[in-house]
């Protein structure tokens, strides 16, 4: 156990992929001082595990860029179970023509997510909401809902169709994404939505992503 005059451990951080540049181009620099605040703070606060900063580019950040390219411009934008601010201060940051709520019911999760908002330059398109996706109800349906981590297909249809009725949701998913989406099916039939399965590759050197893509049937 350490002691309380002792330094934390260094942690490890992991090397920037050679691919970075060509996918985040002008805004590489904001994003690299926000993948700071998430190995720094965000794992401090918990939002993070110990060992992802070693990790912290494959896996997550460029892992939530991949959702870029299914974005159209000028779109709005809601982030559920935004957390660590995983996909929405991504996209917001690499997409400055979106306009974005960052939808947490947790305290501590939201604040750290007011925090970034401030200290990265995002106030005025991003804006930070305290509420569960099944309470929150926008002066108007968002363009795209996002998410990551935060439930199973059906539970996540229930907890969020009335957020983007004609626009779609992405997201992120892991390799059982098709199971997930065949177990859905009897939601989606109810809520009349579609689900496909999307492999987004940013770049050659990385790994497609896994997203399943909602729309109006």
């Amino acid at each position: 156990m350490r002691s309380a005059g002792t330094p934390p451990p260094e942690r490890l951080i992991e090397s920037e992929p050679a691919a970075l540049t060509d996918v985040l181009g002008d805004q590489i620099e904001p994003m690299r001082r926000y993948a700071d605040i998430l190995c720094d703070r965000g794992v401090v606060w918990g939002l993070l595990g110990p060992k992802e900063p070693e990790r912290i580019w494959t896996r997550h950040i460029l892992n939530c860029q991949a959702l870029s390219p299914l974005i159209g411009a000028g779109a709005s934008l809601i982030d559920v179970g935004s957390g660590a601010g995983l996909p929405g201060v991504v996209l917001a940051l690499s997409r400055p023509d979106l306009e974005i709520v960052l939808l947490e019911p947790l305290l501590r999760r939201s604040d750290f997510l007011n925090l970034l908002v401030d200290e990265l330059g995002l106030a005025g398109r991003v804006q930070v909401v305290r509420a569960r996706s099944q309470e929150y109800r926008p002066a108007s349906p968002a363009d795209v809902v996002v998410c990551r981590a935060v439930a199973g297909l059906s539970r996540l249809v229930e907890a969020t169709a009335h957020l983007f009725r004609t626009g779609q949701a992405l997201a992120l998913k892991g390799e059982r994404a098709g199971l997930e989406i065949e177990a859905a099916e009897p939601v989606l039939r109810r809520y009349k939505l579609r689900a496909e399965l999307s492999r987004p590759q940013l770049h050659p050197e990385l790994e497609p992503a896994h997203v399943v893509r909602l729309r109006p049937a």
